[in-house]
């Protein structure tokens, strides 16, 4: 009697790698490029002038000061 056994998994076939592939370096590389053009970029809006600027303690201290 002949020995029955279990079938080969299916392999995915090779343009659906290359797009998944291809997908993963267009991802890596938009944040890459959105990293690089956050830090590249300044805010062409001056502040306003009826705000203070942003202090280093926190919101907490702003609002505070502000009356609300």
């Amino acid at each position: 009697m002949a020995r029955h056994r279990k079938p080969p998994a299916p392999r995915a076939a090779p343009t659906d790698r290359a797009r998944r592939r291809l997908a993963a370096a267009l991802l890596g590389t938009s944040a890459l490029a959105a990293s690089v053009l956050v830090a590249v970029v300044t805010p062409t809006a001056p502040p306003a002038p009826d705000r203070t600027p942003p202090s280093s303690a926190g919101t907490s201290d702003l609002a505070q000061q502000s009356g609300h």
